[in-house]
């Protein structure tokens, strides 16, 4: 059982990393920060604004959380519930993120 805790935490860290990488490359490209917004001017950008949202959800969250607390002064427990969502939705996108790079290595 503690091997599957690891492996879930293992896989949550991978989503979160993906997410990250994904979320700083947006910023690093248009020059702002990501945000949950569908731009939905053309087909191809409402695809991709939906998949950055998707992937790059946990960062986001975890981005307005630290920086609500900081600025705001929300309560500890928008933290921690913000950490919740973002942990189980990095384990969400972590499988997908896995199941991808497992298939391509099997390919090479």
């Amino acid at each position: 059982m503690l091997s599957e805790l690891f492996i879930a935490a293992y896989i949550g860290c991978s989503g979160f990393v993906a997410a990250g990488i994904l979320g700083s490359f947006y910023q690093l490209v248009t020059g702002e920060p990501p945000k949950f917004a569908l731009q939905l001017e053309t087909w191809l950008k409402g695809m991709s604004s939906l998949l950055m949202c998707i992937f790059a959800g946990p960062f986001i969250i975890m981005r307005n959380a630290i920086r609500g607390r900081r600025i705001e002064q929300r309560p500890i427990g928008w933290l921690v519930a913000s950490s919740t969502i973002a942990g189980m939705w990095s384990i969400c996108s972590g499988l997908v993120v896995m199941q991808f790079a497992l298939g391509f290595a099997q390919q090479f």
